[in-house]
This record gives C-alpha cells, sequence and structure tokens, in this order.
C-alpha cells in the first residue's frame, strides 16, 4: 500500500504541475481549474489514498462500479462526477448518489435525474455534453449537437432540483484537440451569453488536458496520468 501511495503521490504531482504550467502559459490562475480523477477500474482503495493526497473530485462512468465506490467511501467527503453515457432507465439511480452529472446529452435523461436528485433531496450539478464531431463523421462521441443545447438547458432549468453547471465535451478521435476545444470555446461563450451562471467547462484528459485549458477549461478529467493503465481485469 505505501508504494501504491508513492506511485498515486508522484503521479499527481506531475498532473498538478502540467495544470499549473498550462494556466501559466495562457495567463490563468491555477485554482481556476479543478481535478477530477477518473477511477473506473481501479479499486476504493485508490480513491481512499487519492483523499489522503488531496483529490476531492472523483469520476467514474460505470454506474454499477460508480454506485458501489461511491456507497465504499461514503465517509470521504468527496464530489463524485458521472461522466459516461447514460441510459435513461439509470438516471435515477445514479443521481442517487452523484454530485454532477457530466453527461446530460438529450431530454429523455431529465426527468429521471430529477426524480433521483429529489428521492435524495440533494440538488444535483448537470453539465451538458455537447458532440465536437463533424455531422456525418465517422466514431461519433456522445453527446448533444450544438442547436439541441438551448432546449436541454431550458428542461434542466426547469427542474427544481437540478443546477445547471455548464458544459462538456470529448476531443473527436484523431482530431487536433485545440482545434476541437477552441470550438467549444465558442460554443460555451454562446452558451453563457444565455446562462451566464453555467460557467463550468469540463473538458481535457490525460493526453490532452494543456489544449483544454488553453480554451478555459475549468474541469480536467484525469485517469491513466494519474492512476497508470487500466488493469487487465475489470
Amino acid at each position: 500500500m505505501g508504494s501504491r501511495r508513492a506511485e498515486l503521490e508522484a503521479n499527481l504531482g506531475v498532473v498538478r504541475d502540467r495544470i499549473a504550467t498550462a494556466c501559466t502559459s495562457a495567463g490563468r490562475d491555477p485554482g481556476e481549474v479543478t481535478l477530477v480523477v477518473v477511477t473506473k477500474f481501479f479499486p476504493a482503495s485508490d480513491v481512499r489514498l487519492l483523499a489522503e493526497l488531496g483529490v476531492r473530485d472523483v469520476g467514474e462512468n460505470r454506474h454499477q462500479e460508480a454506485q458501489a465506490k461511491a456507497a465504499a467511501c461514503a465517509d470521504l467527503g468527496l464530489r463524485w462526477h458521472f461522466i459516461g453515457g447514460l441510459q435513461s432507465n439509470k438516471a435515477d439511480a445514479v443521481a442517487s448518489y452523484a454530485d454532477v452529472v457530466e453527461s446530460v446529452d438529450r431530454l429523455k435523461l431529465v426527468s429521471g435525474l430529477q426524480r433521483g436528485a429529489h428521492a435524495r433531496a440533494h440538488a444535483l450539478d448537470c453539465l451538458l455534453q455537447v458532440s465536437l464531431d463533424e455531422p456525418g463523421s465517422g466514431d461519433q462521441r456522445a453527446g448533444a449537437a450544438p442547436d439541441e443545447l438551448p432546449a436541454l438547458a431550458q428542461a434542466v432549468t426547469g427542474s427544481s432540483m437540478l443546477t445547471l453547471r455548464g458544459l462538456m465535451a470529448v476531443a473527436p478521435l484523431g482530431a487536433d484537440p485545440d482545434e476541437a476545444f477552441a470550438r467549444l470555446a465558442g460554443i460555451a461563450a454562446d452558451f453563457r451569453a444565455d446562462h451566464p451562471a453555467a460557467t463550468w467547462l469540463s473538458a481535457g484528459m490525460s493526453g490532452d488536458l494543456e489544449a483544454a485549458v488553453r480554451s478555459g477549461a475549468t474541469h480536467v478529467r484525469i485517469g491513466s496520468a494519474v492512476l497508470g493503465p487500466r488493469p487487465l481485469i475489470k
């Protein structure tokens, strides 16, 4: 356990330095960027070590794993981000433990998230996931088209237990992340014109966090750069 803690501590140091350097280069305050550590396929024991090392935001993208891990680590006071594709029939269950859902990409999710948050009596922060793929391109990522965002935002803001925080996106496979995130920055600026309180922008992963920070990301979702290669047994 001691060697694993040392490994995580070293990796966290590297990632935090990368964020700080990217912010300095972009003329931003590193305090503006929240590190969300994505612990998919890694055990709750790693989450506990990360908490000891100052991590407060943890991301998961599979409901069953996320639910179990959040329950096992309920004493740590962490902020759980659900970042994966979300099935409408699981939305209320995800809202029962998540603090943030970053992957709201269609209207049919909203009522389930509202039900789950209401049953928990806990307001749920929501990010709308926007697709940066070109129409008709292969290997489509999840996400709403930019022109679908107004209706989706209206549904979220009209739900008493949901709080619209901003947008989330993933750079398209094979795309230049600087170009993709620059496009996202334009979408986010237009979105904030109508929703000025929705200031969060979740973008960037282990391989492209610098590009995301350059384009104004407030949250970066980092997995392998902190935790190492994913385990072969899942």
